[in-house]
């Protein structure tokens, strides 16, 4: 996309309350609407978006369309059985 601004404002997602190191995911949003991604145990690896595409990701989140990615109880996120078998 374009080079990331030295001077971006990243905020962090973590957990209220939770202060540790992480890895947690951090947002920054820059000139020419774009939206920046990184993590924290790897900050110089900046994943770049629009923020068209960025609120689309959040809409979705909001209307649970990658509820599936999530193990519930443990299970697997893929086919529902636990991991074990």
């Amino acid at each position: 996309m374009s080079d990331i601004p030295a001077d971006l404002d990243w905020i962090r997602a973590a957990p209220e309350g939770e202060e540790g190191p992480g890895p947690w995911i951090e947002i920054a949003f820059g000139p020419d609407d774009l939206v920046h991604l990184r993590e924290t145990s790897d900050p110089e690896n900046v994943v770049t978006t629009t923020q068209k595409k960025w609120d689309a990701f959040v809409l979705g989140v909001q209307a649970g369309e990658f509820d599936h990615f999530v193990e519930p109880d443990g299970e697997d996120p893929v086919d529902g059985e636990s991991p074990a078998g």
